[in-house]
């Protein structure tokens, strides 16, 4: 970790934030290093159920690579782990939520959309705006399964941002909340879902994920495997148990 990243434990809720508000948050090396270094430290906390990724301050949540370290280094085709892309190059089990706080632009936009979650202020931008400086968005490809594929077309053809209200319309945004409950809101979020039966959470995830890649029936087939064992697990017993005595379940993840 760095100080360009924070991560902090807040109950069992890791925020892990991209402190460079001076420079809108902007991907630049240390940037991309302290949000790998993060996320790798979240995989491995115990302590930590779900994870917030936001920016410092209030008018950018992230503004995409920094151009003019990308310039003097004359980049052309970024690596492969030239940003944290989750289930791509870095897995994260556990679910994820982005607080989006002002400007998602370019690899903000990126963040936002490769995390399970997003919620964001009602002054959040959105916008896909490589076409404006002649750069690309290939990690847009999985764009269209998550919202109607002619609003993602415009998205990643003309780079206009978008209201948080309008990402909020078309279902890239789960929640909007107002800029001073946007941390409260997040955080909320979080323990509504770190709250629930933790084999039974990530089981939900992954099978989130299974028709991106495969045909229905496969799916299902897929879904089966990864839910046998949550319905064996001792949770499982609890969850009813705890039902029937009218008291809040105590989950041990086994």
């Amino acid at each position: 970790m760095n100080d360009a990243v924070l991560y902090e434990v807040r109950d069992n809720i890791a925020w892990l934030t991209i402190n460079r508000p001076t420079a809108r948050n902007s991907l630049n090396k240390a940037v991309r290093e302290g949000l790998f270094a993060g996320v790798r430290r979240f995989n491995e906390d115990d302590r930590a159920a779900v994870l917030v990724l936001t920016g410092a301050g209030n008018k950018a949540f992230c503004a995409g690579g920094d151009l003019k370290e990308m310039a003097a280094e004359q980049l052309a085709i970024p690596p492969i782990d030239f940003v944290p892309q989750f289930g791509r190059n870095i897995e994260v089990s556990k679910p994820t939520i982005a607080a989006v706080n002002g400007a998602a632009m370019a690899g903000g936009f990126l963040l936002a959309q490769t995390c399970d979650l997003c919620i964001a202020s009602t002054t959040a931008t959105f916008a896909i705006s490589e076409v404006k400086v002649g750069r690309g968005s290939p990690w847009a490809a999985p764009l269209p399964l998550m919202i109607p594929r002619r609003v993602a077309m415009e998205i990643v053809l003309t780079g206009a941002p978008m209201t948080a209200a309008r990402a909020h319309e078309i279902g890239f945004v789960n929640q909007l909340a107002e800029p001073t409950e946007l941390h409260a809101r997040a955080q909320a979020l979080a323990q509504q879902v770190a709250a629930n039966a933790p084999l039974s959470v990530l089981a939900g995830k992954r099978t989130m994920a299974l028709t991106a890649e495969l045909p229905l029936g496969e799916a299902y087939e897929h879904a089966e495997k990864i839910w046998a064992p949550v319905y064996s697990s001792e949770d499982a017993q609890e969850g009813m148990l705890s039902f029937a005595e009218r008291r809040a379940p105590k989950w041990q993840g086994k």
